[in-house]
């Protein structure tokens, strides 16, 4: 049996206030992609850097991580910065 990733939905605060969602397996790589410290950070970071981590869920899989993101994409961003004040570090749900 593979071994089991740990997938992780993600929130960074850019240094424009804006806010970006992702998914990854390797939290620390990814924020050193999207700080351009490693390559292959996404374009919307890449004009708004240095950002800083603001939440993770840890998911159990990718599929429920890749939901996860879907919905939080969907919030405004009034609610994604009521979500931010809730909890830093979560499990998904």
């Amino acid at each position: 049996m593979p071994f089991a990733e740990t997938w992780y939905v993600y929130i960074l605060r850019c240094a424009d206030n804006s806010l970006y969602t992702g998914v990854t397996t390797d939290l620390e790589k990814r924020l050193r992609q999207h700080n351009g410290l490693e390559k292959n950070g996404a374009k919307y970071t890449r004009a708004r850097r240095p950002v800083n981590l603001a939440l993770q869920e840890t998911c159990p899989d990718r599929a429920t991580a890749q939901r996860r993101e879907a919905q939080i994409k969907r919030l405004s961003k009034a609610d994604k910065e009521q979500l931010l004040e809730s909890r830093s570090s979560r499990t998904c749900q």
